[in-house]
């Protein structure tokens, strides 16, 4: 499937003039134009430019746009990176390297640069101009009551590309809007800007602003914060640095590319020697207060929805394995998101297949789906 301008001239692109900045700037700015829906923009070496929409990768065709070359995808992670020597370091060091990108007036962009064959390749996430508020994204109305939480930790989970950073920016935007507070944030890149409403909000960035997560965290404790944001708990220093956080008074707020809860919870333990791991469930027993999980579900009608399902970590969840979770939705009280994956399902808002590729126990939900399609017998 390819992706066309509609109602636009042929896309123009050459780097061989010293204007390759603007070129790249156009080009940007031309693949945008292709689909209003663009999430995401690949430039590789030895193709033409690819988008993101709804999940598909499409190319973009035009007569005039020509197959990338090495030294264009060069030159377009140059233009990226920019002066940047943190980033550039980390790119020679480490072959990668994740750098935030804005077009005034027309988009910003979380850009992760990789060496691939020994040539640069470049991946640019969309960011939307606005932050989404929680209506818009169908959150449920219980995540509104984190205004009320004044210690301890909320996660946000799910798979890659399923919007936790859209969530996160929210729930701190709800936040801004209603509580006066301070905020700190750390992230890798900034995504969403937030200006200063009720509360105040200070948005550092790794490597810009600070040399590294825990040295953030670590500075934050004695900026007098209400609330930290990490944008992701990583490795065992975020995680321990987190909850000292949470134990210190402060509601920390990050995410996880995890698929369930009890996994995330695993994941953070194990991030532990196993002479910790009794000690730290019992911490994050304490004080998880919140596992937000998440899908991305792609409708009949080309769109994508948001999935929620809000735990609540009791004593006995704590101690549940991520195995065992699939039990649940063998019994009544099955997974929300399997139940809502049922329902759209059956009422033909989501196909068969994409509900059973989001389902935690897609074997039950298959079982219930067909026995939902099976016609009344008298």
């Amino acid at each position: 499937m390819a992706a066309t301008g509609t109602g636009t001239a042929p896309i123009k692109f050459s780097l061989d003039s010293a204007g390759a900045g603007s070129a790249i700037d156009d080009l940007l700015a031309a693949m945008l134009r292709a689909n209003t829906r663009v999430s995401d923009l690949i430039f590789s070496p030895g193709s033409t430019p690819q988008v993101q929409v709804n999940g598909t990768f499409t190319t973009i065709e035009s007569p005039t746009l020509p197959h990338l070359t090495a030294d264009d995808t060069r030159k377009i992670a140059a233009h990226l990176i920019g002066d940047n020597k943190a980033a550039l370091a980390m790119l020679r060091e480490k072959g990668y390297c994740d750098v935030s990108y804005a077009m005034p007036g027309i988009a910003r962009f979380r850009a992760n640069v990789f060496i691939q064959r020994g040539s640069c390749a470049v991946v640019m996430r969309v960011i939307p101009t606005r932050i989404p508020t929680l209506d818009q994204l169908g959150a449920p109305d219980e995540l509104r009551r984190i205004v009320t939480l004044r210690d301890g930790l909320v996660l946000i989970t799910g798979p890659r590309g399923s919007g936790k950073s859209s969530t996160l920016a929210a729930l701190i935007d709800h936040i801004n809007d209603t509580s006066p507070s301070h905020i700190v944030t750390v992230e890798y890149p900034i995504e969403f800007l937030h200006t200063h409403k009720r509360a105040i909000v200070h948005q550092r960035e790794l490597h810009s602003d600070t040399p590294t997560v825990a040295d953030a965290i670590s500075a934050a404790l004695r900026q007098a914060p209400n609330i930290i944001v990490v944008g992701e708990l990583k490795d065992r220093e975020t995680t321990e640095l987190a909850l000292e956080a949470a134990e210190t008074g402060h509601l920390v707020l990050s995410t996880m590319a995890t698929l369930t809860a009890a996994k995330s919870v695993e994941r953070l333990i194990n991030s532990y020697s196993p002479s910790e791991h009794a000690s730290t469930r019992e911490r994050l027993s304490r004080m998880l207060r919140w596992v937000i999980c998440q899908r991305l579900i792609p409708r009949v009608d080309g769109e994508r929805m948001a999935l929620f399902e809000v735990i609540h970590p009791s004593a006995s969840f704590m101690k549940l394995r991520p195995d065992s979770e699939r039990t649940r939705s063998t019994h009544k009280n099955a997974s929300p998101i399997d139940s809502e994956l049922e329902r759209l399902a059956i009422a033909g808002i989501i196909t068969r297949d994409a509900a059973l590729m989001h389902a935690l126990d897609p074997v039950a939900l298959s079982s219930k789906l067909s026995d939902a399609a099976k016609p009344h017998l008298r």
